[in-house]
């Protein structure tokens, strides 16, 4: 049987827990942190508007903000996200206004100015289609004498790009996901290349009409790889690559990372 003063030595010890995760909440960063410089416990990113991975009108601001942040936030740094034209982000950035933007692929331009994260994002990328027309691919060969949809200034990959080049296929490239979904839904386009999530947001939000008459074929076209950018001329970027980085595989080794995709599949960014 447990005595008084045991119970009370639990109790006691309960308390200066609850305590302590309570101080540590509201600590100011730099304490929580004492190696952080101070100039860094506050930073400003810039983003463009790409649901349901970034919006600044979804839950968390959809769910890489969401994971960005919380990475800064285990180590001590709170972050805000400001939406902007893709290009404006990208440009401001280097110019000094944030501190980084998010999320990028790899490209030789970018990284002449810019630090990379770890990958922050895979992007799959899928082929759309009509139900009722049959669709089927296992290599690029299978796609001869198709009309592709496509978004400006997209590349699919190298073997795809070479494919396009020599006319296996044709493409149609149009500004927007709904402008593709809408041309293959009346059947000016045989099918269309569109990252898989981004893909099935647009048809559930923007064109819910259309949501049971397209599906996509489950072999990806394509595996991005998508990061945080640091801009070089920065002197802290260096300091923040590493912090970022340090945290990023903690989640990935955790399972915390996966977590936040497992929420995006079960709806947690979606407006309810």
């Amino acid at each position: 049987m447990f005595t008084t003063k045991f119970i009370r030595n639990i109790y006691s010890t309960s308390l200066l827990l609850l305590l302590f995760i309570s101080y540590n909440a509201n600590a100011d960063p730099a304490v929580l942190n004492p190696n952080l410089n101070s100039d860094l416990t506050t930073l400003e990113l810039s983003a463009g508007e790409w649901p349901p991975f970034m919006s600044e009108s979804l839950p968390h601001q959809g769910v890489v903000a969401h994971l960005i942040s919380d990475i800064f936030a285990q180590a001590g740094i709170k972050v805000s996200f400001t939406f902007l034209p893709w290009s404006r982000a990208y440009h401001d950035t280097v110019n000094g206004k944030y501190a980084a933007t998010a999320v990028w692929m790899l490209s030789e331009e970018r990284a002449k100015i810019y630090l990379y994260s770890e990958p922050v994002l895979s992007e799959k990328f899928v082929f759309f289609y009509q139900k009722q027309h049959h669709f089927d691919w296992k290599n690029i060969a299978d796609l001869k004498g198709l009309l592709l949809g496509g978004g400006l200034g997209y590349s699919y990959g190298t073997e795809f790009d070479n494919a396009l080049e020599k006319e296996l296929f044709e493409m149609s490239r149009v500004g927007s996901t709904e402008q593709n979904f809408r041309r293959l839904a009346m059947g000016r386009i045989d099918a269309f290349a569109e990252e898989q999530s981004v893909g099935y947001y647009a048809l559930n939000n923007q064109l819910p009409e259309l949501a049971n008459v397209i599906s996509h074929h489950p072999k990806p076209l394509l595996i991005n790889k998508s990061f945080l950018l640091f801009p070089k001329n920065s002197v802290y970027s260096k300091e923040l690559l590493v912090i970022f980085n340090h945290h990023l595989l903690q989640f990935k080794q955790t399972g915390r990372y996966q977590a936040y995709f497992e929420g995006l599949d079960k709806g947690d960014y979606q407006n309810k």
